[in-house]
């Protein structure tokens, strides 16, 4: 039987003999005898080629199809033994699948917090920094000094209950939606649409002790590890390529974040509301606000986009409105009419100028107003 040989060092053929006693394949070539047994080969069909190959081994011999099977007729040993390599590959790629399943829905996410837990303070402080940096490009600050000096107090009283290894920068920036989300290291930002939304200062405080729980917390930190690992896992299946494999394995991080996400944001609430106990401040505003946000979303459908910027990755269910209610206390008023007002000014300006703009600012976590698919998750700096 006659085919060609390829011997793996060059892309060079050579004429070869070839016979098969049903435990041995012997190719005879340019005065060199091969003998390869039968255990070890693996056999690629393509129409009417034949693809021999050994295992561990570069070198590899093409045929006829009717002559491989005319040579192997009546001769089983092959054929078990493809047969046997292709159900180990099927099981063994299933084996992957299963376990990079488990890696990026439970392994990643249980790690996340201990990781979170055991970052070094300094190298969270300079991340945030970094960040911080970054997004100011995105989300300017608003130029009212008055209204931003007013927030910052809020944040230094708050922050004074907590147990926080980060000093807290609080800052109100303008960004086309009602949000607020921290950042590693202390960072916290407040949009001005937000601002305007609140009726009162208490319901700022509210949403501003929520935030500065995550950085109490580490959440945020907590986050980008989860991050990170989903970076890690997508390098090493898919070669940190685009397409179809990348969008699987971002995807998948962001419904593991849902639920770990979930349970950080009740956790924020409650220490958000003890902060404003603490303080001796009211804690009605959390509950307020939550409310209100919850009520318009139902009342006018065409400020749907604006409200579910806030709601989509937290609780949005009635339970976490009750749970505020049950817990609200009396208190002081977060902050005096003087620091209110200047507050709600703080971003007039930047409204007025950016009237029309044509934003495309995507949020870390986030997708845009009136895109109906959520983007890639980009939890690093992700809004709470």
């Amino acid at each position: 039987m006659q085919g060609r040989f390829y011997d793996g060092t060059d892309a060079t053929s050579h004429a070869a003999e070839v016979r098969f006693d049903g435990t041995t394949l012997v190719i005879e070539t340019a005065g060199q005898t091969h003998a390869w047994p039968a255990t070890e080969l693996a056999v690629d069909i393509d129409r009417d080629q034949a693809r021999v190959s050994r295992r561990r081994s570069d070198a590899r011999l093409v045929l006829a199809t009717s002559e491989w099977r005319q040579l192997t007729a009546g001769q089983r040993q092959v054929r078990r033994h493809s047969a046997a390599g292709g159900g180990a590959l099927v099981i063994g790629l299933v084996v992957a699948a299963v376990a990079t399943g488990l890696l990026v829905f439970v392994g990643i996410p249980m790690a996340s917090g201990p990781l979170a837990r055991a970052t070094p303070i300094d190298y969270e402080a300079r991340m945030g920094e970094n960040y911080n940096a970054q997004l100011s490009g995105i989300f300017p600050a608003c130029e009212g000094e008055a209204g931003q000096a007013a927030l910052q107090r809020l944040a230094d009283q708050l922050a004074d209950q907590t147990q926080s290894p980060f000093p807290i920068q609080a800052r109100a920036v303008h960004a086309p939606m009602i949000n607020a989300f921290a950042l590693p290291g202390g960072h916290v930002l407040v949009t001005g649409d937000l601002i305007e939304a609140a009726e009162t200062p208490d319901e700022v405080a509210g949403v501003l002790a929520h935030e500065i729980a995550h950085v109490e917390r580490r959440h945020v930190m907590q986050g980008v590890w989860r991050s990170l690992g989903a970076g890690m896992l997508l390098d090493l299946v898919v070669g940190g390529g685009t397409g179809a494999g990348q969008q699987a394995v971002l995807l998948a991080g962001q419904a593991s974040e849902l639920s770990f996400g979930r349970a950080a944001e009740t956790e924020a609430d409650e220490h958000g509301r003890a902060y404003l106990h603490a303080a001796g401040m009211s804690s009605r505003g959390m509950g307020d606000f939550f409310e209100r946000m919850a009520e318009e979303e139902l009342d006018a459908p065409e400020q749907v986009d604006e409200v579910s910027e806030w709601w989509m990755t937290h609780p949005n269910t009635d339970r976490r409105i009750a749970a505020a209610r049950a817990a609200e206390r009396e208190g002081a008023p977060a902050m005096n009419d003087t620091d209110w007002q200047a507050l709600r000014r703080a971003c007039a300006s930047d409204q007025a100028e950016s009237a029309g703009q044509p934003w495309e600012i995507r949020i870390p976590g986030r997708r845009p107003p009136n895109d109906p698919m959520p983007g890639q998750p980009d939890e690093v700096g992700k809004d709470r």
